[in-house]
């Protein structure tokens, strides 16, 4: 998996809304981003400041050498809001900012039709382990080992609604920090404000599905507006 990507790098001048486009002479969103993972496609994933549990997703690719809007949907966060990646601390329900790799999707679901990114059906033995102590610290298992335990770890069939089709994000993920997360998805709405993932409704969620093409190298960037954890840090 390539190595998720941080909130380090510096963004240009962000001015104007998410969708902001010629119109108002203000370039699309990933046109002002100094980095967007080197893809041609991209999620962006925008709270109005760390505080919020709501907010929006948009998914964009490259057209003619420009970035051009594929889709929108209304988001939710994490209920206590959002925070720095590279500082998140495992066990605040927050969503981490940042531009991350998404290595693969998943699902309770059959993955949508024309689905052709790397889906994993979830099975009754599919665990994602959020045990600090275990070798297998944010990681799909298939079954439980002993080592992961079923307290400290999520059993993927029991979310049939939030899981019914889901991406990876690839937080803390190729080399896991210790306290620092676990189990950060795109996933489906639930209830309400997720436990530090990013939700969309499940027609959206089909719709990214069907849309992301793993030959394009699709990133998400979370981020807020405005504030510490602006979206202009990227």
């Amino acid at each position: 998996m390539r190595r998720p990507l941080v909130t380090t790098a510096v963004l240009l001048a962000l001015a104007g809304s998410l969708g902001a486009g010629p119109a108002t002479g203000v370039p699309p969103l990933p046109e002002r981003l100094a980095d967007t993972g080197g893809g041609s496609q991209l999620i962006t994933a925008e709270a109005p400041d760390a505080a919020s549990t709501t907010g929006t997703v948009t998914w964009w690719e490259r057209r003619g050498g420009r970035w051009a809007q594929a889709g929108s949907a209304p988001a939710r966060f994490g209920e206590n809001g959002l925070a720095e990646g590279a500082t998140r601390e495992q066990g605040t329900s927050t969503t981490p900012t940042g531009l991350y790799d998404l290595p693969y999707a998943f699902g309770v679901e059959h993955a949508p039709a024309g689905t052709t990114y790397p889906y994993r059906k979830v099975t009754d033995d599919s665990w994602w382990c959020q045990d600090n102590a275990s070798a297998a610290y944010n990681r799909w298992v298939e079954p439980r080992p002993a080592h992961c335990r079923a307290e400290e770890a999520e059993h993927l069939v029991s979310y049939g609604t939030q899981y019914a089709r889901a991406l990876v994000i690839g937080f803390n993920y190729e080399r896991p920090v210790r306290h620092r997360g676990a189990g950060i998805f795109l996933h489906v709405n639930g209830r309400g404000a997720t436990a530090g993932c990013v939700s969309v409704p499940a027609d959206a969620m089909a719709e990214i599905l069907a849309w992301a093409e793993p030959g394009r190298r699709p990133h998400i960037a979370v981020g807020t507006s405005s504030g510490p954890t602006a979206i202009t840090r990227y």
